[in-house]
């Protein structure tokens, strides 16, 4: 791992102290601030920088020249306000925050950790304002602020940044016209116009054509300037103070990737095949290095002119290693982990992606069905369809970031005979477009809906990014199956279900990132519904679980209980609201206990289905269930931290059975 270094507050004080002219100084200030983000985003392994990046300067401007906040402090009713609505960038923010003593120290080092950073904006964190969501919420939400603000008699004007591609999110414009009949004159909002979205130009999903005529159109006072010249900056905000009977709109022409040569639109997109690489993740240590130098050096070059010392930076200790951390903490009933035991959880990650198998799928089924579309929101990269789209891009429906209006469209080409396959995040896709989902489900024509990003893990994003209410969300819709696949053999084998076999609408419930462990299944596996396979063999309890994080994590307890002398089957039930009754009865019926490992809310899983469905058949018979579930709001952080918080991993789970088993439940 490459040595990460931080420059400390006590830089920013210096720099704050020192007799400089103002756009010098908040020029300094800015690019501190993109190299303590940098770091944060490599030390975390992910995170968004191009975003950061490109609203940097505006938000160095608002903190440390605009706004009253930093004055008043964070909680006088009478602070000015700002929020990020796109929540990318808020790595940046968190940076801006440190510079100014409002986030410590400690939790900076702790992005994307259990108990610190949350990778979206959370208002469990000092000087945040508001959560982000599915994009689109904020200029609502600032609305609400800014007039809650002028009945309470309260001084202080609400800034919301939002992105130019979150435009496209059709609730904006409600927003739009609402905040100028309601003559709310203490609403400004700030348009990070960085040109570029997850990977392509915002021209080429949706474009958004003439901003500021369309502003205009709305009522709002609008002014265009460049977002990363402070002069400029200045005078928009000077203008903006003389408007107080209407909200005000500053177009703010950015480059995303902002200060970094090599991750600078347009720059970056000519040298990695037109698809912007610096949206999300974090950059490789050569990167890194290159990166964090030129901002160091530019920095220091500065100072240099201005007859100041240069920058002393702040070695980052290590990040110790989350498996070694859960191992210490935590062993069965207070007895020792074996070495076997110990290999297990280190053995490291499977190269094995759902998600993959599902696009690969897609691309082979579109060979054999004409009528199969495949309907995306600014995801293509993330939901593994990028293959689809080059191999038949007149059945790919770019739609942009706007889930009910692409599910609602996916309505209408089902209506004409067409298959949609409708992709988003889970979260965004189950939630935001559920009504329009839901009429389209009582048309009784068939969609099939690919909810990627399910469940708790990845965790490093935050609640926003985790979805544990889908399940609950489809599994009201009486004409609505819903499918989580194990491994990459049985997501083919689901693909085939959804689009050959299936006369209803079907859900795919995708993990994001690669297996846990390689899951092998029984040579002999069908995929039959209402069915699932036992993957291991016990007769002691029994566990149901779903999805390959879930079954490695029953698939691990099961493994340290058997040290135990406990004998625990493991069965992988990908059906998630269907069950064949006389399977279940047949599976269950060796077993006093039974288990279920939810990757969801205790409400409205698989769990409750199963209770009902062994309610229904007469098939409790005194046996105990049990489920294990994401209780309360999903926790961010690494897989492991999530995990354990939620005493879903499988040394917690062994010990939770293992106390059932001795009566201490």
């Amino acid at each position: 791992m490459v040595n990460i270094s931080l420059i400390p507050r006590s830089e920013f004080q210096r720099i704050q102290a020192a007799p400089l002219e103002l756009y010098a100084r908040l020029a300094l200030i800015a690019d501190m601030c993109r190299a303590n983000t940098l770091a944060m985003v490599k030390r975390a392994g992910s995170g968004h920088l191009g975003s950061s990046f490109s609203a940097m300067d505006i938000v160095t401007w608002l903190y440390y020249h605009q706004m009253n906040t930093a004055q008043l402090g964070i909680s006088h009713p009478g602070r000015d306000i700002y929020f990020s609505s796109k929540g990318h960038d808020v790595p940046g923010l968190y940076s801006v925050l440190y510079s100014l003593g409002i986030v410590p120290e400690e939790k900076l080092l702790k992005l994307r950790r259990f108990g610190g950073l949350d990778g979206h904006p959370d208002v469990g964190i000092s000087g945040i304002e508001a959560n982000s969501g599915s994009l689109g919420m904020g200029i609502s939400k600032g609305r609400g602020m800014a007039w809650a603000k002028r009945l309470l008699g309260r001084s202080g004007d609400v800034f919301v940044m939002t992105g130019d591609g979150e435009l496209q999110e059709g609730q904006n414009y409600e927003a739009l016209q609402t905040a100028v009949h309601q003559q709310v004159g203490n609403l400004t909002i700030i348009i990070d116009n960085n040109k570029v979205q997850s990977d392509k130009q915002v021209r080429e999903i949706v474009d958004l054509g003439d901003l500021k005529q369309k502003l205009q159109a709305f009522g709002w006072h609008v002014a265009r300037c460049d977002g990363h010249d402070f002069e400029a900056l200045q005078a928009v905000f000077e203008e903006f103070k003389t408007i107080t009977h209407k909200p005000k709109a500053l177009i703010a022409d950015t480059l995303k990737g902002r200060g970094v040569s090599f991750m600078e639109h347009p720059a970056a997109l000519k040298t990695s095949g037109g698809l912007y690489p610096w949206h999300a993740g974090a950059p490789d240590d050569a990167s890194f290095t290159a990166a964090y130098d030129e901002l160091i050096e530019r920095v220091n070059s500065r100072l240099a002119d201005l007859k100041l010392e240069g920058l002393t930076l702040q070695a980052v200790p290590p990040e110790e290693k989350s498996t070694v951390q859960t191992l210490g903490a935590l062993n069965l009933l207070g007895e020792p982990v074996s070495e076997a035991a110990r290999d297990k959880l280190a053995a490291g990650v499977s190269d094995e992606y759902v998600a993959e198998a599902f696009g690969q799928a897609l691309v082979e089924l579109a060979a054999q069905r004409s009528d199969l579309v495949v309907l995306d929101g600014d995801l293509a990269a993330d939901c593994r369809i990028r293959k689809f789209e080059l191999a038949y891009p007149d059945r790919f429906i770019e739609n942009g970031i706007a889930e009910q209006d692409m599910v609602s469209m996916a309505g209408g080409l089902a209506r004409q005979g067409l298959l949609p396959v409708v992709n988003s995040f889970a979260s965004f896709l189950a939630s935001r477009a559920n009504e329009q989902i839901y009429n389209n489900a009582s048309e009784k024509s068939k969609i099939i809906y690919a909810c990627h990003y399910a469940g708790l893990i990845p965790a490093g994003p935050g609640k926003s990014h985790q979805s544990i209410r889908d399940i609950s969300l489809f599994g009201a819709l009486p004409n609505c199956v819903i499918i989580q696949p194990g491994t990459a053999a049985e997501t083919k084998m689901a693909v085939e279900y959804c689009v050959n076999q299936a006369e209803e609408n079907c859900v795919l419930r995708l993990v994001i990132g690669p297996s846990p462990r390689k899951i092998t299944l029984p040579e002999n596996y069908n995929f039959t519904l209402g069915q699932g396979v036992a993957l291991s063999e016990g007769q002691d309890a029994l566990l149901f679980a779903y999805g390959p994080v879930m079954l490695h994590e029953a698939l691990l307890a099961s493994e340290l209980l058997a040290e135990r002398n406990f004998s625990l089957k493991v069965v992988n039930m990908p059906w998630l609201n269907r069950v064949d009754a006389a399977w279940l009865a047949q599976v269950v019926s060796p077993y006093p206990t039974i288990y279920v490992l939810e990757d969801h809310a205790p409400v409205g899983g698989l769990g409750d289905f199963l209770l009902n469905v062994l309610m229904t058949a007469d098939l409790l018979d005194g046996r105990k269930v049990h489920k294990f579930a994401v209780e309360g709001y999903p926790a961010c952080g690494t897989p492991a931290q999530a995990l354990k918080f939620h005493r879903l991993d499988g040394l917690s789970l062994g010990e939770q059975i293992l106390q059932r088993s001795r009566g201490n439940a």
